[in-house]
């Protein structure tokens, strides 16, 4: 069986495991746990600690694992990713009170707080920066109140929380993270069950991101129609019983369905419809 990691709790484990039924695959019932065996598609998932699946994968002991991309790197862990899967997005920055430091450049001499130790020594090293890092766990911003260190290192979403503790974000992004595939560096890229596993998750990723859309048109207008909706390869176009009228069916990106569907409306197209896709293979 395909032996594959799933982040037990935190922000990405909802996602990952709704994005794994998508694609078929059986997903545990209870958050207790810890294995849940799919026969049908010879699947065996591990419910495990985001910030371990990394280490598990690299080991060998499980062919796949997803985690987020920060995870991934700070752990040093002889993986790589392999798919991204655009969900748990999220931006590593510094932050500090206002006047400390504008950038990396201010930092040597100083110390670093970060849940995230890994990646900000290499950043610092890339840098040619001298400054010492601390590792705490959780919430880092009270280590600056504590006087714990001057600069905190951590995952930005809105900026809410360091706002609050009277804190602000400097410098350029160290990192940006998602949620991603992971496989050991070395292992089998064309294994046949990692293939598929990789074809099921792509396909919901396809799926997620475009709708089918069907619409009627007269056939003069059939070519500028088709250049607002071109499909993947080209668009299926069916004669209609009405005389001079065809029938357009195409994949549209999702987010653009609405601006399509008034373009089209403009040039004639009636009955347009939009409907979800489900699954595909490309």
């Amino acid at each position: 069986m395909l032996r594959i990691a799933v982040p037990n709790k935190g922000s990405l484990s909802g996602p990952a495991m709704a994005m794994l039924h998508e694609a078929g695959y059986r997903q545990r019932k209870e958050s207790k746990e810890l294995v849940t065996i799919d026969p049908e598609n010879e699947v065996e998932f591990f419910y495990l600690r985001p910030k371990d699946i990394a280490i598990y994968v690299a080991s060998g002991k499980l062919d796949i694992g997803i985690t987020g991309r920060d995870l991934l790197l700070d752990s040093g862990a002889n993986a790589a990713e392999i798919l991204p899967l655009n969900f748990g997005r999220s931006t590593f920055r510094y932050a500090t009170r206002p006047g400390t430091a504008k950038g990396p450049e201010d930092f040597n001499g100083l110390t670093i707080a970060t849940s995230y130790e890994g990646i900000v020594a290499k950043h610092l090293a890339e840098q040619g920066i001298e400054a010492a890092v601390v590792h705490l766990d959780g919430a880092v911003e009270t280590a600056i109140k504590l006087g714990v260190a001057e600069i905190i290192a951590d995952v930005v979403e809105t900026g809410t929380s360091l706002r609050n503790a009277g804190l602000e974000v400097i410098g350029e992004p160290i990192l940006h993270s998602e949620a991603v595939v992971i496989r050991r560096d070395g292992a089998d890229a064309d294994h046949p069950q990692v293939q598929q596993f990789l074809r099921r998750l792509q396909g919901v990723l396809v799926a997620r991101s475009y709708v089918m859309m069907d619409y009627d048109i007269r056939a003069e207008f059939l070519e500028r129609a088709v250049a607002l909706t071109p499909g993947l390869e080209s668009p299926t176009v069916s004669p209609l019983h009405n005389e001079g009228w065809v029938a357009v069916r195409a994949m549209v990106p999702a987010r653009e369905a609405q601006r399509i569907m008034d373009d089209l409306y403009e040039l004639g197209a009636r009955a347009i419809l939009t409907t979800s896709i489900h699954a595909c293979r490309l």
